[in-house]
C-alpha cells in the first residue's frame, strides 16, 4: 500500500475538525423554538424536508437554515409567527460563527505525511463555509488541491481523481463516512480508509459490512502513518 498511493485526500467534516456536534445542537435548538410540537416529530420533519430539499440546496448551513423555515411553515400552516422565523435565522447565523476545532492527531498526521504524497481536501458543504473554516484550521499549508464538493457520489470522484492527473489505484481517501467517503471510493476501484467518529448524521448512516480489499479502518488519525 506505502509503494502504490500517491495522493491522499482527506474529507473535512468530522474527519478534520469538528462539525456534526454544532448540527445536533441546533437541531435542540430548533425543537426548542417550537416548544408546542413534540420534540422528535419536530426534528424527524426537519430531516424530512432536508431530504427532500438536498437535491436543490446541497450540503451546508444555508440550506439547512431554508429546511428549518419551511418545517416551520409545515408545522404551522396558518398562524406562523415572524419571531420563529428570527429564532431559526439566528440559529443559523450561530452555526456559521462555531469555532473551528481539530480532531486529535489531525496536524500531527498531516505534517508527517506533507511532502510525501500529494495532499487533498476533499468535502462536501456550502463553499464560502468550508473556505472559512479551513482559512480558520491553519491546515490550508498542508494541502495541494482544495475540492468543494456538490455531493460525494463515484462520478465526482471520478471527475477529481482525473483533475489531479491520478490513477484511482493510486488514490486514497480518509473519511468517517462510509457512504459519502469510502462506498464511491471503492466503486471506481480506489483505496479508502475509514476514522470513525463518534456521531454520524442520520443520511450517513451505512450499517452494513464492507468487506473489499482496498478498504481499511483506523480508531484515530494517526494510525494512519503506520497503515502507509
Amino acid at each position: 500500500m506505502k509503494n502504490q498511493i500517491k495522493t491522499i485526500a482527506f474529507d473535512a467534516d468530522d474527519t478534520l475538525w469538528q462539525n456534526e456536534e454544532y448540527f445536533r445542537e441546533a437541531e435542540l435548538k430548533f425543537s426548542e423554538l417550537v416548544a408546542a410540537k413534540n420534540p422528535d416529530q419536530v426534528i424527524q420533519s426537519l430531516f424530512e424536508i432536508e431530504m427532500k430539499n438536498l437535491p436543490m440546496y446541497g450540503y451546508g448551513i444555508k440550506g439547512f437554515m431554508l429546511c428549518m423555515i419551511e418545517t416551520l411553515h409545515q408545522l404551522y400552516p396558518e398562524n406562523l409567527s415572524s419571531k420563529l422565523i428570527e429564532g431559526a435565522f439566528k440559529i443559523g447565523h450561530q452555526l456559521l460563527q462555531k469555532p473551528v476545532i481539530l480532531l486529535d492527531g489531525i496536524e500531527e498526521t498531516l505534517s508527517h505525511l506533507f511532502g510525501k504524497y500529494r495532499l487533498v481536501m476533499a468535502t462536501k458543504g456550502d463553499l464560502l463555509d468550508q473556505e472559512r473554516k479551513l482559512e480558520k484550521s491553519g491546515l490550508a499549508k498542508y494541502f495541494h488541491h482544495i475540492e468543494i464538493m456538490s455531493d460525494k457520489k463515484p462520478a465526482n470522484y471520478q471527475k477529481l481523481i482525473k483533475h489531479l492527473d491520478c490513477k484511482p489505484e493510486n488514490f486514497l481517501m480518509v473519511g468517517n463516512s462510509l457512504k459519502s467517503d469510502i462506498l464511491p471510493v471503492l466503486a471506481i476501484n480506489g483505496l479508502a480508509v475509514e476514522v470513525p467518529y463518534h456521531t454520524t448524521w442520520q443520511h450517513e448512516i451505512h450499517d452494513e459490512p464492507i468487506d473489499h480489499p482496498n478498504f481499511y479502518s483506523v480508531r484515530s488519525m494517526d494510525q494512519i502513518i503506520h497503515l502507509l
